[in-house]
């Protein structure tokens, strides 16, 4: 309440906050909601409800964080340069100018880019103009109420937990209204501490792009429809379909455009049918080879294919195997699969990729959930010479990258293979769910299933604590009738298997794993992102109903299971 009647006693700069606080005067829930504690700062940065308080996303926040930011890459670095990017959220360019602001103040050189642009642009640019650090104000795929403020470290992947404890020490240290230096957006344009990022770096970063193409001819004759979900995805989208000659592009009219509120799709998530709805009756309309959807920030990447007319939308796991595969058969049969090739994926997708990647001799790397991770063992390989064995890295969530030029998945690259695999095998009277069920038919038919358990406000956390300290006090022996013959907590870096136990070689995170008798598993993980839950199920089963059968009695148990 103190916290409470400090913010309401400012002269808040922005007027919806003051309004906000003045509503809320005889709601304490409300009030204890939005002070009972500070929006953390992690590995992901910021993210939250846009809004009056310390844990909501609004402009003292942002600057909070900023001027944390700034006291540590003044305490490591001189004259240090930090890129800034934005999509199309609610008040995202209203933080972009504000993170640039503070950042000035401190001597900082701010870096923003002048229109709104995806999340891959904000890596490859912290790189190519040799930044010491880079900020996308965005909250991904999201509900409409959400924002966010994602830190990148000089490598352009996220940063590290180290590098976020003390950014994260530094803003405990920052009064939110007292401690942050700050300076007009329009001074420090004109005193050249803060300046517009080029043309020449998208050009740079499409060509890079560019580069990761498997097929040398044109893609005529390929119908696509593509929607960035009001997004910042359409231009450097339609610009790389457009290089690689996809000469039939039609973008959905009522997502084409940004759009903060996503009116035509609440949850703007190219994971949930929902959110490709005008896209599918877009599709069946012109009747479309393909529909690609890009979320917000233009790093995930979710398509539906035209099968006899309907159309069949393909889980993460799906799109990555394939690719996976079109990009492995394309390598070789261009003369261009490296020597000891590597393909990285999470722990929590599917185990399908390492059939996959046996038939062609690719080694599979498995790293924690969050691309960083896949982006670590790219400057690995770099790091050690041979940069060149990376082929092609995927998350279940969506997230795909074939190319080193950035170090964060990436929607563009991921739209233009998708659209070079669904013409090549549309040469062949082949549509992409054809050459799934063939892959299937030679490796097996693998099935994943994903839960989501939310849990909201002050007792959600504490909630999500108690399961998780539940299960590690008490090792289920069986999950929906199958023995569990291991489990792995990847916190206590532990593995388990009939009484054996060794080492995990993967940094700690909140992650139990249980593998069961009949070769399914059960990965809980609490989401790093949202006050949520996730559980991951896998089977693998003689066909399609055998496997379906399976995950349908696992998704059944995981209530019991959680105790919820």
């Amino acid at each position: 309440m103190s916290e409470y009647e400090r913010w309401l006693a400012q002269k808040l700069d922005d007027p919806d906050l003051t309004a906000e606080l003045e509503a809320i005067r005889d709601q304490p829930e409300e009030i204890n909601d939005r002070f009972y504690c500070n929006l953390d700062f992690g590995t992901a940065g910021l993210r939250g409800v846009i809004g009056a308080g310390t844990n909501r996303m609004n402009v003292y926040i942002v600057r909070k964080a900023t001027q944390g930011l700034a006291d540590y890459l003044n305490a490591h670095v001189r004259n240090a340069n930090v890129a800034i990017a934005y999509d199309s959220r609610i008040k995202s360019d209203v933080f972009a100018k504000e993170t640039a602001a503070v950042l000035a103040a401190n001597g900082i050189h701010a870096h923003i880019y002048p229109w709104l642009s995806p999340v891959p642009t904000l890596s490859f640019a912290t790189r190519y103009l040799k930044c010491d650090a880079g900020v996308c104000v965005t909250a991904s795929h999201n509900p409409a109420k959400y924002n966010g403020y994602k830190v990148y470290g000089s490598d352009g992947c996220q940063i590290t937990s180290e590098m976020a404890k003390e950014v994260s020490d530094a803003i405990a240290k920052t009064d939110v209204f007292e401690g942050v230096k700050r300076m007009s957006f329009e001074d420090g344009v004109k005193e050249g501490r803060i300046s517009y990022i080029k043309d020449e770096v998208i050009n740079a970063f499409l060509q890079e792009v560019l580069n990761q193409s498997v097929i040398p001819e044109p893609c005529k004759g390929l119908k696509v429809v593509y929607t960035p979900l009001n997004g910042s995805g359409r231009v450097c989208v339609t610009r790389i379909l457009d290089m690689i000659g996809v000469d039939d592009v039609t973008v959905v009219p009522e997502q084409e455009m940004p759009d903060g509120h996503f009116t035509t799709c609440p949850f703007p998530n190219p994971e949930v049918k929902e959110a490709l709805q005008k896209g599918l009756e877009l599709s069946q309309k012109v009747q479309a080879d393909l529909l690609v959807a890009t979320d917000p920030d233009c790093d995930r990447c979710g398509i539906a294919v035209n099968q006899n007319g309907e159309y069949v939308l393909m889980s993460g796991n799906e799109v990555g195997v394939l690719l996976l595969d079109f990009i492995a058969q394309a390598r070789i049969k261009n003369g261009k699969m490296p020597k000891d090739p590597v393909a990285v994926t999470t722990i929590v997708s599917t185990d399908m990729a390492d059939a996959v990647a046996k038939e062609y001799g690719i080694e599979m790397r498995r790293v924690l959930t969050g691309f960083k991770y896949i982006g670590d063992q790219i400057a690995s390989l770099e790091a050690a010479g041979h940069p060149e064995r990376y082929i092609f890295g995927f998350e279940e969530s969506y997230g795909y990258l074939s190319g080193g030029y950035v170090r964060d998945k990436d929607a563009v690259d991921a739209s233009m293979l998708i659209c070079q695999m669904a013409y090549y095998y549309k040469q062949q009277g082949k549509t992409l769910v054809d050459a799934m069920n063939e892959l299937y038919a030679k490796h097996g038919y693998y099935k994943n299933g994903l839960l989501n358990f939310a849990f909201e406000g002050e007792d959600g956390m504490k909630t999500m604590n108690r399961i998780m300290d539940t299960l590690r006090a008490n090792v289920p022996a069986e999950i929906a009738g199958y023995q569990v013959s291991g489990w792995s907590d990847y916190e206590a870096g532990k593995r388990y298997d009939g009484g054996a136990e060794s080492e995990i070689s993967l940094p700690k995170s909140n992650v139990l794993e249980y593998r069961l008798e009949n070769g399914s598993k059960v990965i809980v993980r609490p989401s790093g992102t949202e006050p949520k839950i996730k559980i991951y199920l896998s089977a693998k089963g003689d066909g399609q109903a055998a496997s379906e059968e399976i995950v349908g009695k696992l998704e059944a148990a995981i209530k019991p299971l959680l105790g919820i």
